[in-house]
């Protein structure tokens, strides 16, 4: 069981923004943008690499979700970014799929 899973259960408090039947948006307690807010799907798929074919519907309505969410928290105007890391080497540090959408300062490119 993952910390998300936990978050998803109640079982651990969270700063939640948004909830539905498919997924449950919080802010990160560890913020790398004045806005850092987390998305993931209720059901638990590990990496990237463990979705099927029938996660198609999940990951678009995680991907629309986030444009709301970002609009919501008054990113739209001035940008936002959307990151998913995968697996170690890309900072994936909780084995269940988590869109970052970070935004109220310039962001940098590229990445570390």
């Amino acid at each position: 069981m993952t910390i998300f899973t936990k978050i998803i259960n109640r079982e651990i408090p969270a700063d939640i923004v948004y909830e539905d039947d498919l997924c449950l948006a919080f802010k990160d307690i560890n913020p790398k943008a004045p806005v850092h807010i987390l998305l993931i799907p209720k059901r638990k798929i590990p990496t990237m690499d463990d979705l099927v074919q029938e996660d198609k519907e999940i990951m678009g309505h995680l991907i629309l979700k986030a444009s709301d969410i970002a609009r919501q928290q008054g990113l739209a105007q001035d940008g936002y970014r959307i990151v998913i890391n995968n697996r170690e080497n890309a900072g994936q540090e909780v084995f269940h799929i988590h869109i970052h959408i970070l935004g109220g300062r310039k962001m940098s490119w590229p990445p570390g």
